[in-house]
């Protein structure tokens, strides 16, 4: 059977929910599908938003020849069919087809070259859709040829209308007795997910073998526990997960840290977010106790982007291994949280005239640099001197924290600083 989500895609922008800032009475994408102006554009959101559908709607709406690629099965040679197709079906006035890629940010540089004429001289109308931030995955060539809409995560209106909508329209749903409860629990796990929230909906029925179908949260939550592969990249269990692993690396436990990226590896997490993760946890938990840790984790997140799955795992779990067993401090995140409630307190205080720039002879006259002392010109390369801003000389952000390699930085800067 046509999975629930699938059955309940829209066909029309009446049946489209939610993104009112871009296709609603007015909006940007309405006034172009409603004038028939279609131009290249790249819809940037998260999954389950509808980004797919739109461009289906749009094609529709426009009467246009739709082709599809998926980025993580198609290449250079099929682009180049689907081009040499829209090129074939070009008779005088006709608008150009459109071509409709999926997660074009794991397009190559190749890949996304091969588009380039196509969309350049209208041979196709480009509609990409992305879950990452297309400045940094889409070449700037491409991405100066077509607009970037974002959509967002759907409300809980939305998801709630969905609900309402799939229960009182789906020709399969319309047979059974479903009477929903509670809505909280469908709600956290959707995440703002429409696809998500129709799975779990689709899951909970399914396990039932009697009428009625009563939804509740703790049964939603039991259904999906007992699910594996209902792990959600995009709702509450999959902030859960990342939590739970993120503490385990903190509380220096190997063996709970690798349990928790094991779940997200099963659950096809992005192995990008998860080097991301790790990266932010080698600088905010541990820190300064062993600086080499914010370098193993960068070179995680280096190899994954070359790699990729399912290799990626084991520079994933080689890294969370050396974190979790590592030194731990977070006097750096102490310390720039510090530094943050004090700027936000006392404002934009003026930089002390020995510390600013001179580059011009006015800013001399008016003192700019005077009396600033250049460390390597003393001898050990450090000379006292004040770089707060008056009020604040006295002030410490940086607090060391009781490790071997905290305390050897403690002891260095005490050596200097006699005062």
């Amino acid at each position: 059977m046509t999975p629930l989500a699938e059955r309940m895609r829209p066909k029309s922008l009446e049946e489209y929910i939610g993104q009112q800032h871009l296709v609603g009475q007015g909006a940007i994408l309405r006034n172009m599908i409603e004038s028939g102006n279609i131009s290249s554009f790249i819809l940037w959101g998260p999954p389950g938003v509808g980004k797919t559908t739109l461009a289906k709607i749009i094609a529709e709406q426009q009467k246009r020849t739709f082709f599809s690629l998926s980025a993580i099965n198609s290449g250079v040679k099929d682009v180049r069919e689907v081009i040499e197709k829209a090129k074939s079906q070009r008779f005088f006035d006709t608008p150009s087809p459109i071509l409709f890629i999926d997660e074009i940010h794991r397009f190559s540089k190749s890949q996304q070259d091969s588009l380039l004429a196509a969309v350049e001289n209208g041979t196709i109308t480009l509609i990409g859709a992305t879950t990452e931030n297309p400045s940094f995955e889409v070449i700037r060539p491409l991405l100066s040829r077509c607009q970037v809409y974002v959509l967002k995560n759907l409300e809980d209106a939305d998801l709630l209308s969905l609900l309402h909508k799939a229960l009182t329209d789906d020709i399969e749903l319309q047979k059974l007795h479903v009477e929903v409860k509670e809505t909280a629990a469908l709600l956290r796990f959707a995440g703002g997910d429409a696809r998500k929230l129709l799975n779990i909906l689709e899951l909970v029925i399914e396990a039932e073998d009697s009428e009625p179908v009563v939804i509740t949260d703790a049964k939603v939550i039991d259904r999906l526990q007992e699910n594996p592969a209902a792990y959600d990249k995009g709702g509450e269990m999959h902030y859960d997960i990342i939590s739970a692993f993120i503490k385990s690396i903190r509380g220096s436990d190997p063996d709970g840290a690798i349990y928790w990226l094991a779940r997200m590896v099963a659950g096809g997490e992005d192995p990008k977010f998860i080097a991301r993760r790790l990266v932010i946890s080698a600088s905010e938990d541990i820190g300064l106790a062993n600086p080499n840790a914010l370098l193993l984790a960068n070179a995680c997140f280096e190899a994954i982007n070359k790699i990729g799955w399912p290799e990626g795992r084991i520079v994933l779990a080689e890294t969370t291994v050396y974190l979790a067993t590592s030194p731990k401090s977070n006097s750096a995140y102490m310390a720039i949280e510090a530094a943050l409630a004090e700027v936000s307190q006392s404002g934009n205080l003026p930089v002390p005239l020995h510390l600013r720039n001179a580059p011009t002879k006015l800013m001399k006259e008016l003192n700019y640099g005077k009396g600033y002392k250049y460390a390597h010109a003393y001898e050990g390369n450090f000379v006292e001197q004040d770089f707060l801003p008056e009020p604040l000389k006295d002030k410490k952000f940086w607090v060391a924290q009781n490790n071997p390699q905290e305390l050897k930085i403690q002891e260095h800067l005490k050596n200097l600083w006699k005062k």
